[in-house]
């Protein structure tokens, strides 16, 4: 069991190194404080993160990075991307269950 890693905040700064260049899939979750479904989703990923320590997991607050927004095209939250290598492999929008997004990273660490 390796040591568990809290959810990353993201921002302009680290977002290449915590995400880009990451060994494994790293889900980031696009969100703001004002967004009641995202503060729905918010426990969710902290169990799988709790759960799952194999996965990565980054909340970048839209607000506060208006550029991490426009990159990634970011018009509905929460928006979450599943970045592989440095790529987009996977996306939901909305709220989710947490098996949703299980499987989803299950299917991506599979590939």
């Amino acid at each position: 069991m390796g040591i568990h890693m809290a959810i990353v905040k993201g921002n302009a700064g680290n977002f290449e190194t915590e995400v880009l260049k990451a060994d494994g899939p790293v889900l980031v979750d696009f969100w703001a404080e004002w967004c009641g479904p995202c503060q729905m989703i918010a426990p969710i990923l902290e169990q799988v993160s709790a759960e799952h320590p194999e996965y990565t997991i980054c909340k970048v607050n839209v607000d506060e990075e208006p550029e991490l927004q426009q990159k990634y095209q970011v018009m509905n939250i929460p928006y979450l991307l599943v970045f592989q290598r440095g790529n987009v492999v996977k996306e939901m929008v909305g709220l989710h269950s947490k098996e949703d997004i299980l499987e989803m990273l299950e299917a991506i660490a599979k590939a």
